[in-house]
């Protein structure tokens, strides 16, 4: 334990992650709680972001439980070099992936704005590789866009956000927008963990700094 606070996590090279598998790992067909299927069909007209902000067994609960526009949430890995990942490789370092979570939303409903707004205000987004004492590169804050309109307003949130906690002594956001290559579902026994363990470890934090949605933010 010592010699993870020592050491400072480093993303691998895509020359240095492991190689993975050609094949998905294998994963649960439906969402534990709300019973609709993780992979897919999706209703027409659902959006998705993947979003990284700590362990995954919490945050994706954050999602899951917003009360209305949410379809299904899933955990995964993105972010890294290694198809197909196991979560015992995420946790090695050695991929390059983070623990992230799946949203499928209504935009109609529940705009990305107000996605984002849950995802800033459950995590300090200032803390680079690690969240709280979850240290590692699988625990840095990321948003992982799907379109350029995803991009923007994540740019713009990240801004807003950035400022606030700027005033409130925070130092500066380490959330990384990139866009999304692959998402990985993780097994099955992480998928909405936290409702199969309610007593589970949860890990999820935030820095109480809360931003208004308005012009130039919102979706």
């Amino acid at each position: 334990m010592l010699q993870m606070f020592r050491k400072r996590p480093v993303m691998p090279s895509a020359a240095e992650a492991l190689p993975g598998r050609s094949d998905p790992i294998t994963t649960a067909e439906r969402h534990f709680v709300n019973g609709n299927p993780l992979k897919g069909p999706y209703p027409e007209g659902s959006e998705r972001i993947v979003l990284g902000l700590g362990c995954f067994w919490g945050t994706e609960r954050k999602f899951w439980q917003l009360p209305e526009g949410v379809f299904v949430t899933a955990v995964g890995y993105a972010g890294g070099y290694t198809p197909n990942p196991t979560y015992e490789e995420v946790c090695s370092g050695q991929t390059g992936h983070n623990e992230v979570v799946l949203v499928v939303f209504d935009p109609t409903v529940l705009p990305l704005d107000l996605v984002l707004k849950t995802f800033f205000e459950n995590h300090d987004p200032t803390q680079g590789m690690r969240q709280g004492n979850d240290i590692g590169t699988q625990y840095r804050s990321g948003i992982y866009t799907l379109d350029d309109a995803q991009v923007a307003t994540a740019q713009a949130m990240r801004a807003a956000y950035g400022e606030a906690l700027e005033a409130r002594g925070f130092p500066p956001i380490t959330t990384e927008i990139k866009p999304l290559e692959a998402f990985y579902f993780a097994e099955g026994y992480h998928q909405q963990y936290l409702a199969k363990n309610p007593s589970g470890y949860c890990g999820v934090g935030g820095t109480g700094v809360s931003c208004p949605i308005g012009t130039g933010i919102a979706a």
